[in-house]
């Protein structure tokens, strides 16, 4: 497919997430709208794919759950999207001396988490602790959500807001030291501080407060911070995305390779390859939904290696005969319902950075798993009913280690699967499922995978790392793109990818919000 024009008020590079709701929401307010997707099909690091050969299982490849997406926004863009709650917020096996068990928090909590707490800790006082600091966490939550779909505000127009004790616990001081001051049980800090290490190559304590930026995130969507399965897998979201642009008359262009952006005086060109010749089309506005490293290399600024994103995950896809049983004795269907927690204490998690930093593979290998078949038993099309998908997402595995030992992601692989045999009481592998070559039916992608597929830059999955969701100094916020946090060095090229201030994870804000400074200035 090309083009049906050669300039178009606006165009979009890149067809992930959050390039489809740009797209989307230009093409209802009558803008032509102009969508180049390298690959050949659009939604980025959110789509489902069939891994496994002769198994017509769908899987949620590299994004795997739904948080920071407002309501707001799909009600918006009309998406035909369903989003399922799990009943188990998570689990997380623990062993004590003699004596195991598992920290259970329900969704929503109840009686049995205060037992499950006080089997760990053997009183009330943490889960008391528990509920205090969420409860602070929850109020914070909900005043910073409703600004997400707005201008940025200021920061004191939101610590203001809040408590004074969280805002200094989560927004001014490494947030290792609130978590230590809070909690006293090693597992339950680790269950507190995973939060703030998802995708984040970071000590609790690291005085730059990416950690805390990561934990605030994960922690905010639509004033809950609920954690949700997107039924029929997360292809379902930027299919019904993709289908909302395209209903508005956006025209969407795949196998397009867009290969330079050049600023003009009034709008831009954007010169891209179809596999056979180059083409070029111009727009008043650009909007990238690539990394901003990478956004610089299309600008002609060349690639500074030094500035690169770093990305720090291991991503294990898994398809098993069934689930296999626990040591703690719990049910699995209610242990793997959730977020399964693996050598997640907060000694652990630091003892893993350290390692990490140190350039060896952490042993043990922090982690948890996901098994979305529980909540959304269609992914398994006409393996419903028996089989189930496990997600592993592993912790403290920068793209350093793998690119300085070829063996690391045979190592880590190993590792990963270690943690989880350790609360099993079978070996995971008697559990796996095989393809139709009778092959183990387990993927694994490390970040250089995620640079090769995506273009991610480091294969970090923010597009590097995380900023507040909100402006110091209101003298910097005078453009529509910088008050809605889109803004580049060039008038006519916004962003609006995971890179935008309050871009990061699967939430659309970042296509919502550069939309917005579009209409504003046009």
């Amino acid at each position: 497919m090309h083009p049906r024009s050669s300039s178009y008020d606006v165009v979009v590079v890149g067809g992930g997430h959050n390039g489809l709701v740009s797209a989307a929401y230009l093409a209802r307010a009558g803008l032509s709208v102009l969508l180049l997707e390298r690959l050949g099909h659009t939604g980025g690091a959110a789509v489902s794919t069939e891994p496994f050969a002769g198994r017509p299982v769908r899987l949620s490849r590299y994004s795997y759950l739904v948080s920071l997406m407002p309501e707001q926004l799909m009600a918006d863009l009309d998406l035909d999207v369903r989003l399922a709650s799990r009943t188990t917020a998570s689990y997380t096996p623990w062993t004590r001396g003699e004596r195991t068990g598992g920290l259970l928090v329900e969704r929503p909590e109840g009686e049995a988490t205060r037992a499950s707490f006080r089997e760990l800790t053997g009183g009330d006082d943490e889960y008391a602790a528990w509920q205090r600091f969420y409860g602070e966490v929850g109020r914070l939550a909900e005043v910073v959500a409703p600004t997400l779909m707005r201008p940025l505000p200021l920061a004191r127009e939101v610590r203001d807001l809040v408590d004074e004790r969280i805002w200094d616990d989560v927004v001014e001081r490494p947030l290792g030291r609130a978590i230590r001051s809070r909690f006293s049980d090693d597992t339950v800090r680790g269950v507190v501080a995973t939060d703030a290490l998802i995708g984040t190559f970071a000590s609790l304590d690291d005085p730059s407060l990416v950690q805390n930026r990561c934990f605030l995130y994960h922690l905010v969507g639509n004033g809950t911070g609920e954690w949700r399965v997107p039924v029929g897998g997360m292809g379902a979201v930027t299919t019904a995305l993709a289908t909302a642009a395209a209903g508005a008359g956006a025209e969407i262009v795949t196998g397009a390779g867009v290969s330079a952006i050049t600023p003009g005086p009034d709008g831009a060109e954007v010169t891209w390859h179809d596999g056979e010749r180059e083409h070029a089309v111009t727009g008043r506005r650009v909007l990238s939904g690539v990394a901003p490293w990478v956004l610089r290399i299309l600008l002609g600024e060349g690639e500074d290696t030094a500035t690169k994103p770093v990305g720090s995950q291991l991503k294990i896809n898994l398809l098993l005969d069934r689930l296999p049983g626990l040591r703690s004795g719990a049910d699995p269907a209610v242990a793997f319902a959730g977020t399964l927690h693996l050598a997640e204490d907060y000694s652990l998690l630091e003892q893993a950075y350290a390692a990490a930093a140190g350039g060896a593979v952490p042993d043990p290998l922090p982690g948890e798993v996901y098994c979305h078949s529980l909540t959304d038993p269609s992914i398994l099309g006409d393996r419903a009913g028996s089989a189930h998908t496990l997600t592993y997402f592993g912790l403290h595995t920068p793209a350093g280690l793998f690119d300085a030992d070829p063996s690391a992601r045979e190592v880590a692989t190993r590792r990963a699967l270690a943690s989880l045999d350790a609360v099993l009481t079978e070996p995971l592998a008697d559990c796996l499922a095989t393809d139709a070559e009778g092959r183990p039916c387990i993927e694994v992608k490390v970040p250089q995978d995620v640079e090769r597929d995506l273009a991610m830059p480091g294969g970090h999955i923010f597009h590097g790392d995380l900023e507040w969701p909100w402006a110091t100094n209101r003298s910097r916020l005078e453009t529509p793109a910088q008050q809605w946090g889109v803004q580049t060095a060039h008038d006519a090229v916004l962003l609006c990818g995971s890179g935008a201030r309050r871009g990061g994870a699967v939430s659309g804000l970042g296509g919502h919000n550069a939309a917005q400074a579009v209409l504003a200035e046009l």
